[in-house]
């Protein structure tokens, strides 16, 4: 591996240390500066020269500083004669911008994709976009891996003999059986309608979930809306405990108070793609640890190997 190099920004230096903990290699400074007039300056204090670069930046709030950054990081790279330039982006915040789904709409999710590519990445390695489509986005090579394998490993720990998955919606089903098959168990899903940000509807749950154990998987949970409007649901059918999993623990706000609050609610899974403050942690929150994954998707890219191998 010594012909890599591997940068961070300002968004999760924890997890970026952590990668390279798992690959043997050093986390190479960046310095970042702003002017009198707000303007920021990036500088990669490392050898960059015909390297294999990897510039690790979840997309997380503030959002669109730590998305300046990162474009200022790959103009740096690709200034400094970086053989080839991999964004690492274990959240990508713009993936929920997917589709014109209002008159004279944005789609910021390949607006950015557009942005980074320009800037100069060369390949994009990703963790659980929020909808299929967001790979095409890209005019370079994604590579996109899943937590579903570090998500299931967790609760294999546990008697699932009564226990079915529940996705809060049925564009999610598809993960969600898929994450049941690796438990074994049964799936569910909820038909869901969102008429805001904040404001969702789940009219009825396909599948058996009464008496049930549940595990409530979706692939990020930021206000919580949707789960709160499925726990009102799953309510309704008496099932005996809930447990919620996802794999961007953005939590904002309040949301894991008010989720831990919840009576049927035993614990909240996720993983450590987006950071975790002290001020979110709670007794009830267990977050699990991405790193050696996307350690192993970086080593395999910077080898030539597969990374859909990874998933066999």
């Amino acid at each position: 591996m010594r012909d890599i190099a591997v940068f961070t920004g300002s968004a999760h230096p924890e997890l970026a240390a952590e990668i390279c903990e798992h690959l043997g290699v050093p986390l190479l400074p960046t310095r970042i500066s702003r002017f009198a007039n707000d303007c920021i300056e990036v500088q990669l204090e490392g050898n960059c020269r015909e390297r294999d670069v990897f510039l690790i930046q979840p997309l997380v709030p503030p959002t669109q500083e730590h998305l300046a950054e990162l474009l200022f990081m790959l103009d740096a790279a690709r200034g400094a004669s970086a053989g080839r330039i991999t964004v690492v982006l274990p959240h990508y915040a713009y993936a929920r911008s997917d589709k014109k789904d209002a008159p004279r709409i944005s789609i910021g999710g390949r607006l950015v994709a557009d942005l980074l590519t320009t800037a100069g990445a060369n390949r994009v390695l990703a963790m659980t976009l929020h909808s299929p489509q967001v790979h095409g986005f890209f005019s370079i090579p994604v590579d996109h891996l899943h937590a579903l394998r570090e998500l299931a490993h967790h609760f294999r720990g546990y008697d699932l003999g009564n226990t079915v998955v529940v996705s809060p919606d049925l564009g999610n089903a598809k993960e969600a059986a898929a994450f049941a098959r690796l438990l074994n168990i049964e799936v569910a899903a909820g038909a869901k309608q969102r008429f805001a940000d904040d404001k969702v509807v789940i009219n009825s749950i396909i599948g058996e979930v009464a008496d049930r154990d549940v595990i409530v998987l979706d692939d990020e949970i930021a206000k919580g809306s949707t789960v709160f409007e499925l726990l009102a649901r799953l309510r309704e059918r008496n099932v005996r405990s809930v447990r919620v999993a996802c794999t961007h623990g953005l939590l904002t706000n309040d949301a894991v108070q008010r989720l831990a609050a919840e009576k049927e609610v035993q614990e909240i899974v996720c993983t450590n793609t987006v950071p975790i403050p002290d001020g979110k942690r709670h007794e009830k929150l267990t977050v699990i640890s991405v790193a050696p994954a996307l350690a192993e998707a970086m080593r395999r890219i910077h080898n030539g190997e597969s990374v859909s191998a990874l998933f066999v």
